[in-house]
């Protein structure tokens, strides 16, 4: 851009240079003839020089004067031992004219050329001339004064721009080998160095911090998702191998040993339905967490709670006779996924019915724009330690309260209330034992 610059800015000049150079010339050769017109007209033409000078080497101003009949009456110059030949077109043209006239004649590239400038005084003509090698010297002067000075403006500039660009890029190219040596590493909890300015490379390093904020983020969630997977893979093909194995015992024994009595074939073809029972109930809630995991979301609609509670209390109870289960249920209508409650709601009913010693509570009621299901039992209860626990996947605690499940069961508990934009807690319940409350919002009155 400053050479672009300096040869547009150089070209401007020498243009300009060159038309102000002629323009002088002629200034003075029309200076010059006038000067002599009026010489002539007080005195007679003065006698020739004794020595004229040589056009081919001299660059001064010469004159000629010429009679009406084109001779020339008195020349202080020569071209090839003779006065310069003065062409017939200007004389008639400069007699013609009051204010003069101008032409150039003879050959550049033989340093003859001249400029000519003729003048009517009286009768006779007055010319003034000189070589044209004047103005091309003073271009060529100021040309390679041109040259000369916009040499080391370019280099200067040059120079200037380096260090100033190498000064500016210096810190991008900082920016660039910390994001490398960050890729390289994976280290995203690395960050830039921000300045204090408000320039662009600040604002580059802030908004690249936040990326790798994003990013940390991301790769933290990944991991955890990564490691949360290979322990619901390992716990599930756990929970899986002690059934399996169970069926595989006794179907072994059932296909070898035929001379087994009545009552061993019975109790191992009950072991292999009770088995089978437990791993279709475990598969099922398997897929439900594998849906979940995939992101599917419930399509809810109007859901009559209390119709939903009776049905599942009601099943429970026809499950475990010897459990006692008391609901107290109000008139509340939700939106949700009838399927979805209803699981949720079998779950709860099974966890507090094997955990309980003789009595299960339910109810419902609303309570600040919420409708709340509270499920509790008189068995061991809780620990406040595991109280949130308990709601991971294939989570086992207490002993106490371990029973025969896989630790499932809560943990998709959760995800149907997260689904319906509620909540689900574990406490203490009225008897001493554990009480779930799961909130869900209200259904708005239309």
């Amino acid at each position: 851009m400053v050479a672009i610059t300096l040869l547009l800015f150089g070209s401007l000049l020498y243009v300009l240079l060159a038309r102000s150079v002629a323009t002088n010339q002629d200034d003075a050769l029309r200076v010059r003839a006038t000067q002599a017109a009026v010489s002539l007209a007080v005195e007679p033409a003065p006698r020739a020089p004794v020595a004229p000078d040589d056009l081919r080497t001299s660059t001064e101003i010469f004159l000629e004067v010429l009679g009406q009949d084109g001779t020339v009456l008195y020349s202080t110059a020569t071209l090839d031992g003779a006065p310069p030949v003065v062409p017939d077109g200007l004389r008639s043209t400069a007699e013609g004219a009051a204010g003069g006239a101008f032409v150039t004649v003879g050959d550049a590239s033989r340093g003859t050329q001249l400029r000519l400038y003729a003048l009517r005084s009286a009768g006779d003509v007055v010319v003034a001339g000189q070589s044209t090698r004047v103005p091309a010297s003073n271009l060529s002067g100021v040309l390679v004064f041109l040259i000369v000075s916009a040499v080391p403006t370019l280099l200067a500039a040059l120079a200037a721009s380096w260090l100033v660009a190498g000064r500016a890029l210096r810190p991008l190219r900082s920016v660039a080998a910390t994001a490398d040596e960050i890729g390289r590493t994976r280290d995203f909890g690395r960050r830039l160095v921000t300045r204090r300015s408000r320039d662009e490379v600040s604002m580059l390093s802030t908004s690249f911090n936040r990326m790798l904020e994003a990013l940390e983020d991301a790769y933290r969630a990944t991991a955890a998702a990564l490691e949360s997977q290979r322990r619901f893979v390992a716990d599930a093909s756990h929970e899986l191998r002690t059934p399996l194995a169970t069926i595989q015992g006794n179907a072994g024994l059932l296909a070898h040993r035929p001379d087994v009595t009545d009552d061993v074939r019975l109790a191992a073809a009950a072991d292999i339905a009770g088995e089978s029972e437990r791993m279709a109930r475990l598969t099922d809630r398997l897929l439900t967490l594998a849906r979940a995991d995939s992101g599917i979301q419930l399509q809810l609609a109007p859901v009559d709670l209390r119709s939903l509670v009776a049905e599942a209390a009601r099943q429970a109870a026809a499950i475990h006779p010897d459990t006692t289960i008391s609901v107290e249920a109000e008139e509340l209508s939700v939106s949700g996924d009838a399927d979805a409650l209803r699981q949720m709601l079998v779950i709860l009913l099974d966890n507090a019915t094997r955990h309980a010693r003789s009595s299960v509570f339910v109810t419902l009621r609303a309570e600040a724009g919420w409708a709340r299901l509270v499920v509790s039992d008189d068995g061991a209860g809780v620990s406040a330690v595991e109280r949130e626990l308990i709601f991971g996947r294939f989570y086992k605690g207490d002993q106490a309260r371990a029973g025969g499940g896989a630790g499932l069961g809560l943990a998709i508990a959760r995800w149907i209330t997260d689904q319906h934009r509620g909540r689900i807690l574990a406490g203490a319940g009225p008897d001493g034992g554990a009480a779930f409350f799961a909130d869900l919002p209200l259904l708005s009155p239309p």
